[in-house]
């Protein structure tokens, strides 16, 4: 796998960390005004009657975006990114019924690891799936990921940056007109090394399995 320049979110994620290695360590138109002689050609039944199929509001099964983070298990998160407080953090959003995330990130020893987690609720399943297809055509070399939520997509890379791997796996599923992304990474400071593409994958695979069960049981419309 090719070694690509470490994503700017992710540099100011690991700068911290990496300091302290090097020390010892984001239609109403109103009244008609029109002539007699050109209603003569409009039919009164050509008005689509209010209670007609456009006037239906479509029906959303997620209506908001639960608390991100209890979307994921104390044991996940003690398995995934060991030192880390259970709380998590979450991150400020312009709209919390639409968008909510949480982090949690922590060093142990010199193994370094970040989980986030975000859900997005969306007005249609249309513009959920819409939305999906997007993120998915822009995260090549990786594959679907079978019986989690109404389709799923898990994608590992690496990165090296002076001699510094990281290895970052992502996972987005749909589920109904809600997206779940899942982002989980982890590197080594002694070694340099990172996790394997099969922990990664897996790790990131486990988390969005918790957190699309969160909003599956949690409310719906």
């Amino acid at each position: 796998m090719h070694s690509l320049p470490l994503p700017l979110a992710l540099t100011a994620r690991l700068l911290p960390v990496a300091v302290l290695a090097c020390t010892g360590w984001v239609m109403s138109s109103g009244t008609s005004t029109t002539t007699p002689a050109a209603t003569d050609h409009k039919s009164p039944q050509t008005a689509q009657s209010p209670s007609g199929p456009a006037a239906t509001a479509v029906a959303k099964t997620y209506t908001a975006a639960p608390a991100p983070c209890t979307g994921v298990t104390e044991k996940t998160i003690k398995d995934l990114v060991p030192g880390a407080k259970t709380a998590g953090q979450e991150i400020p959003s312009t709209d919390k019924s639409v968008r909510r995330t949480c982090s949690w990130n922590a060093l142990k020893g010199f193994d370094y690891h970040w989980l986030d987690i975000s859900y997005e609720i969306k007005d249609s399943d249309e513009a959920a799936q819409k939305s999906y297809t997007g993120r998915v055509s822009d995260k090549s070399g990786g594959g679907a990921v079978p019986g989690l939520g109404d389709s799923a997509y898990s994608v590992v890379n690496l990165t090296t940056t002076d001699k510094q791997q990281t290895r970052e796996g992502v996972v987005i599923v749909r589920a109904s007109n809600a997206l779940v992304v899942v982002t989980y990474n982890g590197s080594n400071f002694e070694t340099k090394k990172a996790p394997s593409t099969d922990e990664i994958n897996k790790g990131a695979i486990k988390a969005a399995k918790d957190v699309v069960a969160t909003l599956e049981n949690g409310q719906k419309g």
